[in-house]
């Protein structure tokens, strides 16, 4: 059954690390946890994963003992379903603005009395030889639900929203905030400061973390020391080109 280490992290008030993850390679979650990073964001919104393929990536995180989170393309019903069924630690849900969405995805990623979620016996059960009198509570209580708030709207609604029951996560996503309010790719301009700002004075007045995606570890640090607790930085795919980049530019030097 899930495990979430990411939730032990928060109660003692600390800040976790993680990296996005694109490519369908088990190999590469366990570079990330040898690394040193807390958790992954398996990432079926951009990119070739689904929530099948994301079950072996889901295997190797809990394997090397990280965190595996999966950011989901929509709010749909099956769509949080099944991710969570293959064993997910947690949902990362796009566009939350607000907090009737945010209602809703707490519906449908738990089981009563908290939610409806449908009942099954999959993997996250551990094929059903879970202890089915706890199981259904236990679950209820390890998986994290992560609204990204990407959108002027979400930020209109963040009170609404950070006071909805079963919400764990605030999470800032700069560029599509820069898009949404015109400056886009714009993430160091002062109106998406202000909105980080916000977003962290927000989630804690309630009692909810706070998350951001950082353009380094120096920036990630930085983040933390400001009250971010959910903090991302680079994906899968950056890391690589960006040491390749270094590489070949060291050689025609």
């Amino acid at each position: 059954m899930v495990h979430n280490r990411l939730k032990e992290i928060f109660a003692r008030g600390g800040a976790a690390l993680g990296t996005f993850v694109n490519w369908d390679v088990p190999d590469v979650v366990e570079i990330m946890a040898i690394a040193g990073f807390d958790f992954v964001v398996l990432d079926n919104e951009h990119g070739p994963l689904t929530h099948a393929s994301s079950q072996d990536l889901i295997r190797a995180a809990e394997l090397r003992g990280i965190t595996p989170i999966v950011r989901v393309p929509n709010a749909f019903e099956s769509t949080i379903l099944h991710v969570l069924d293959v064993g997910a630690h947690g949902i990362q849900v796009p566009q939350v603005n607000d907090a009737e969405t945010a209602r809703a995805i707490v519906g449908r990623a738990k089981y009563k009395p908290e939610g409806l979620r449908g009942v099954a016996f999959p993997r996250s059960s551990d094929f059903g030889l879970a202890d089915i009198s706890t199981y259904f509570a236990h679950e209820n209580a390890q998986v994290m639900v992560v609204c990204h708030c990407e959108n002027t709207a979400c930020l209109e609604n963040l009170d609404a929203i950070c006071q909805v029951p079963g919400i764990d996560v605030i999470f800032l996503g700069p560029y599509d905030m820069s898009q949404s309010m015109g400056i886009t790719g714009q993430v160091g301009h002062p109106r998406i400061q202000e909105a980080a700002r916000k977003v962290a004075d927000t989630a804690k007045k309630y009692g909810k973390a706070a998350g951001i995606f950082a353009g380094s570890g120096e920036a990630a640090r930085e983040f933390a020391q400001q009250g971010f607790q959910y903090v991302t930085v680079g994906t899968d795919a950056l890391f690589l080109g960006a040491k390749c980049k270094q590489v070949v530019e060291a050689f025609k030097k």
